[in-house]
């Protein structure tokens, strides 16, 4: 039965409520300045038990730091290795700071925009971090720990304006390549085949077909903090990549003396090639190599984009480019290269053009006398 209590605290007389949850445990909640509050709570409770709104004050007192743990151990066993170092990275350098001590049903929206605009980083750190608090609470409120969530609808800062795209052309990708001495070929794979840094660094000799000209794409070479992890593609799906005879040809003199699962492209000692550097201030290879060919500076992932460029100045549709390059769907290869096919949409319409002038308006002139 619910009951309400008075007790002396500091001199003053308050209330303690008390009535049985669904589990039928005792439950109780002290500190009503009058009976009359400490009725109207236990109404409330008896009212939100009936229509499966209830929501235990032990539940409530959770901290984000306990919830914390199986959400993160959850995306763990979900995500690849490469997606999760990043997240736990948040979650220990920007969330757990600032809100794991914190009892959930203490929080409030507006602290949540608050610190959310108080990030001075990019959108590319900042949302990462809303995510997980968002996510973190999202399931406390589907486990009625909290009647809802506080960071629903808390407005993120907007993403900046992606850097323009620099694409090769063929001379500017071979005379880069002929500058990066013994990558070269490392260099025009990834300028003429579109693959992905790790996909590259896991090709074995056994994943070139030399009759057909394919590279099988099947696995991903991924660093995590100083570890190399295989994986599958990131799409989680095997594809076969054509490649030009010139650079077939050159690919095979790398794998001359290697046997079948050796690395084509290894770090000199049979082990994965960790990726070079391109950031202002560092040197490499591959900085070198694009200043002694007088290509302005990009990184090493705009030869995935220049294999894309090239190819549809060969005439390649959307469908090849994307088996090629691996993505999801044509739409996101349509969404990511939209302004390579602009020659395209004006060749389309000429052929229109054409095709009205031969079938139509010839047949609608009159018939000459």
């Amino acid at each position: 039965m619910a009951s309400v209590y008075p007790y002396v605290a500091r001199g003053r007389t308050l209330y303690r409520a008390v009535w049985r949850g669904p589990d039928h445990k005792q439950t109780q909640k002290r500190g009503f300045e009058t009976k009359k509050a400490a009725l109207e709570h236990i109404a409330r409770q008896t009212v939100a038990k009936s229509d499966g709104t209830y929501i235990s004050p032990s539940d409530a007192r959770a901290r984000v730091g306990d919830l914390a743990a199986p959400w993160l151990a959850d995306k763990q066993r979900l995500l690849k290795p490469s997606s999760y170092a990043p997240l736990e990275a948040s979650w220990r350098n920007y969330v757990e700071p600032a809100w794991g001590s914190r009892v959930i049903s203490t929080i409030r929206h507006s602290e949540i925009q608050s610190w959310v605009a108080g990030i001075d980083k990019s959108s590319t750190v900042v949302s990462p971090a809303f995510g997980i608090i968002d996510g973190i609470l999202g399931v406390a409120e589907r486990d009625r720990r909290i009647s809802s969530n506080p960071a629903r609808g808390v407005k993120l800062p907007k993403k900046a304006a992606a850097r323009p795209r620099r694409y090769m052309t063929h001379e500017e990708l071979w005379s880069v390549a002929e500058h990066a001495g013994t990558r070269g070929t490392l260099v025009l794979t990834l300028g003429y085949c579109g693959l992905r840094w790790g996909e590259l660094v896991a090709l074995r000799v056994r994943d070139v077909n030399f009759l057909r000209r394919r590279l099988s794409i099947t696995r991903n070479a991924v660093e995590v903090n100083g570890e190399f992890h295989l994986d599958s593609t990131k799409t989680n799906e095997n594809r076969e990549v054509p490649v030009t005879r010139e650079v077939l040809d050159r690919i095979a003199l790398a794998c001359e003396g290697k046997g079948p699962d050796d690395l084509i492209f290894d770090d000199g000692h049979g082990g994965f090639m960790k990726r070079t550097r391109a950031s202002a201030g560092s040197k490499s290879w591959w900085k070198t190599a694009l200043a002694k060919a007088e290509v302005e500076p990009m990184v090493l992932h705009d030869l995935r984009h220049t294999a894309a460029s090239l190819a549809v100045s060969a005439g390649a549709n959307v469908k090849a480019i994307q088996r090629m390059l691996g993505h999801a769907s044509a739409a996101m290869t349509l969404d990511q290269y939209a302004d390579l096919f602009d020659d395209d949409l004006d060749a389309l319409t000429e052929r229109l053009d054409q095709a009205i002038a031969a079938r139509v308006v010839a047949k609608m002139l009159p018939a000459a006398s």
